[in-house]
Order: C-alpha cells, then sequence, then structure tokens
C-alpha cells in the first residue's frame, strides 16, 4: 500500500495533480486507514499510469475518464478525433506564430507585400519614416475597406513616385512634419504641389467625384487619419481650398468664385 506521495512518484506526477485527479472524479479517492492516510494499491497506480499517459498525449482531462472506460473500438475512434482536433489546433497555432512573427517585421504587419513594397520605396525616394508610417496606417485602412482592390491600386501609386513633382512633395511633407514649425512656410510649397496633381488627375479624369466614392467609409476614416495626425495638415487643407481644392484623400474641385 502506497502513500499518496509514494504513488505520485511512482507514476510520475505530483501530489497536486493526484488530489485534482481525486478532485474532478478521474481517479478514484481511497478510504482513509486508521491514521487517517489515503492508502493505494496496484490498481490505483495503473489507473494514474494511464491518465498520466493520455494527458501528456494531449488528451482533454474531460474526455479521459470515457476513454479509460471505453472498448477497444471507441477508445480508436476517440483517439482518431483527438489526433485530428490535435491537427486543427497545431494548424491554428502555426498561423498564430506566423502573426506574431510579423509583429517584429513592422510595415508587414495587417498590410499586403505590395503594399510593403511600395512603403520600402517611399523611404528610398527621401521619405521620413513619420511620413511613412501615417502611410502605413492609412494602406492599413485601405488594406481593410478594400481588401480586393489593393492590387489595382498599387501599380499606379507605384507609377507615381516616378514623377519628380510627387518625390518632391513627399520630401517637403517629411521636412515640415519632422519640424516643430507650426505655420511653416513650406506648407505653401506643398500645396502647390498637391494643387499641380490635382489639376493633372482631374483632367486625366483620374478623380471619381461619384456619389458612391463620398459615402465610402474608408474614405471619411482616410481623411479623419490626415487630419489626426498633425494639426499643420488642417492649415494644408486650408491652403489647398485657397487654390480650389477640399478635402483629402477624396479630392474635390471647388467652383470657381464670380469675377
Amino acid at each position: 500500500m502506497l502513500t499518496i506521495g509514494q504513488l505520485a512518484a511512482y507514476a510520475g506526477v505530483t501530489v497536486r495533480a493526484v488530489r485534482h485527479y481525486h478532485q474532478i472524479g478521474l481517479l478514484p479517492e481511497p478510504e482513509r486507514d486508521a491514521s487517517g492516510y489515503r492508502r493505494y494499491g496496484a490498481a490505483a497506480v495503473v489507473s494514474l499510469i494511464r491518465i498520466r499517459t493520455l494527458a501528456n498525449a494531449g488528451v482533454p482531462l474531460s474526455q479521459i475518464g470515457r476513454l479509460l472506460d471505453a472498448d477497444a473500438a471507441t477508445f480508436a475512434e476517440a483517439v482518431r478525433k483527438i489526433d485530428r482536433d490535435l491537427r486543427e489546433e497545431i494548424e491554428r497555432l502555426e498561423t498564430s506564430r506566423e502573426q506574431i512573427a510579423q509583429l517584429t517585421a513592422g510595415d508587414s504587419l495587417a498590410l499586403p507585400p505590395e503594399v510593403v513594397s511600395y512603403l520600402d520605396r517611399l523611404r528610398e525616394i527621401g521619405t521620413s519614416e513619420r511620413v511613412v508610417e501615417g502611410e502605413r496606417d492609412g494602406w492599413i485602412l485601405v488594406a481593410a475597406g478594400w481588401p480586393d482592390r489593393i492590387h489595382e491600386f498599387m501599380p499606379g501609386k507605384i507609377a507615381q513616385l516616378d514623377d519628380p513633382r510627387v518625390v518632391r512633395l513627399y520630401r517637403v511633407l517629411s521636412d515640415i512634419f519632422d519640424s516643430d514649425v507650426r505655420d511653416d512656410p513650406r506648407l505653401e510649397e506643398a500645396a502647390d504641389l498637391m494643387a499641380c496633381l490635382a489639376e493633372q488627375a482631374y483632367a486625366y479624369g483620374a478623380i471619381n467625384l461619384g456619389e458612391e466614392a463620398y459615402d465610402d467609409l474608408p474614405h471619411d476614416l482616410l481623411d479623419a487619419l490626415a487630419l489626426e495626425a498633425d494639426p499643420r495638415l488642417v492649415r494644408l487643407q486650408d491652403l489647398m481650398r485657397e487654390r480650389g481644392w477640399a478635402g483629402w484623400n477624396r479630392m474635390e474641385r471647388l467652383p470657381e468664385s464670380p469675377a
């Protein structure tokens, strides 16, 4: 006859585990002897070893009791089901590991590869990290709002970076937002560049003024994100209005004032 400590040591588990198995009804609790101690026989050792083996194999404790009493066919089918469940859990964990790994990958978190390449290209043309981060957050909203259209947007965005005016705009914005000057005179140059690019896009029909675009929530979020990023963007927006353009992500050509 074994004490609880001897039983646990022989089966390779802790005394705490044995007590837990008693509590959940997995291992029958023996009567106490005259001295008030529990004493375990050989059958208890066999049962505990079987419980330990199943638990170590990943079988949930809630299912072990049923397996201990099952016939061969029932046991085999139950094990197959547990194996399927474990495979699904492994796949879920692998996916989680990939997502965790992305947390150290910066831009690739929540963004498709083509957008990450675009952000890297922004860095190559001299865009500051603060402006790149703003672009990154905007593209996260785009990818979430229009996940099936990213591949349509990116070729045009990457092609824009071959335009010296676009490169200059990103560099000017980088200088502005990396400084602490509240009413930076370079905002005027940024507004001129943006207005020039907007006029060109309008001329080629690249600016969609349809009502549907105005009702899309992602557009509203992108506009809000820009204005939340830095109060100087409010001033830049005012300068754009002076040049005949309203909005941020959705540029709207304002009607000309009567002479």
